[in-house]
């Protein structure tokens, strides 16, 4: 049970009434002054309720939805067939095709998937999906720099650009395919 100690001479709600009109304050201030001590008491009610102790798990509120080889193949292979689909040439017996984006939506898929290419790199580091390891990090942390420089190249319009970080990007999937696919594969 909790107790509530008022300072001596604290009046009670009729006490704070005969003050208001002795002092010939409006009788809305007078009617709010005498509530003022229920108020009090409701505050204490209301602050004591929220030092209870709350249990937080330790596990944290997400969780990965596919496996990591579904990850790759579901989310950051097309984010990255994207990227290299829209840098570059094509040599044709007709000549030469130009896989640079060539409109404002063009553009903005290029943005998109690395994008999602960024925020990959941010999901391998978390539970479900980071491997063991420095390397792990170093190349998921490669992979989202790789990927924030091609969403400002791509806001640019910038195919070069695009064509050169298209090739890190590559680099960057190698060394993790070299690392930690292909010893699976030999296994």
């Amino acid at each position: 049970m909790i107790k509530i100690k008022f300072p001596q001479g604290f009046p009670a709600r009729g006490g704070f009434r005969r003050v208001c009109e002795s002092a010939r304050l409006p009788g809305v201030l007078c009617f709010w002054i005498a509530d003022l001590r229920s108020l009090f008491v409701l505050l204490v009610l209301f602050l004591s309720a929220c030092s209870a102790e709350i249990n937080v798990s330790d596990e944290p509120p997400y969780r990965a939805i596919t496996d990591t080889k579904k990850f790759m193949n579901w989310i950051l292979d097309p984010s990255a067939d994207v990227i290299w689909g829209a840098s570059g040439w094509i040599l044709t017996a007709e000549g030469e095709q130009d896989l640079t984006p060539t409109t404002q939506e063009g553009w903005d898929a290029v943005r998109n998937a690395a994008a999602t290419i960024a925020e990959s790199g941010n999901l391998l580091m978390m539970p479900g999906h980071a491997m063991e390891g420095d390397d792990w990090l170093e190349i998921s942390q490669g992979l989202t720099a790789t990927a924030e420089l091609l969403i400002d190249a791509a806001e640019r319009k910038d195919s070069e650009a695009i064509f050169n970080l298209g090739g890190t990007l590559y680099n960057v999937c190698v060394s993790c395919h070299q690392l930690y696919v292909l010893p699976e594969a030999t296994q």
